[in-house]
């Protein structure tokens, strides 16, 4: 999306919340930053401070979670809505809205199956499986 440097894709999210801020016009992507951020308070701060969002380091071993994975990841599963892949996608976010009638939570389930399976793919260096994807969707909606 934003190309391989971590700088530049951080920039873009501080870039998008200070325009927001400013009351300046928003790309269509920013808009939708923008409306992630806005859902996340506890990161308002850290992208109010440049030099902090820029450099800060999130590591396991430092307990805390990135905040701009966590964004991004909302930002993908928005995208895979849109887009209706994988196959299959619109119907588990529905069936989960079915029963959380919240969009925001609704994303967060989603989110847990979406780590887990990159993890996966990862680890045993694989291809994601969006079949174990939408299976594990499925089984937060039941």
């Amino acid at each position: 999306m934003f190309g391989q440097n971590r700088e530049s894709l951080r920039r873009v999210y501080v870039s998008a919340w200070e325009k927001h801020r400013q009351s300046q016009a928003l790309e269509p992507l920013e808009q939708m930053i923008v409306q992630v951020i806005q859902l996340h308070p506890e990161y308002h701060t850290l992208l109010e401070n440049e030099d902090q969002a820029l450099q800060q380091d999130y590591t396991p071993e430092g307990g805390q979670s990135n905040p701009f994975l966590h964004m991004g990841m909302h930002l993908a599963i928005q995208e895979q809505l849109s887009t209706q892949r994988p196959a299959g996608i619109v119907e588990a976010y529905k069936a989960l809205m079915e029963k959380h009638q919240d969009a925001h939570t609704v994303e967060h389930q989603i989110m847990e199956c979406l780590g887990e399976m990159l993890w996966s793919a990862q680890r045993n260096g694989t291809a994601p499986d969006e079949q174990a994807y939408l299976s594990c969707i499925k089984r937060h909606a039941s």
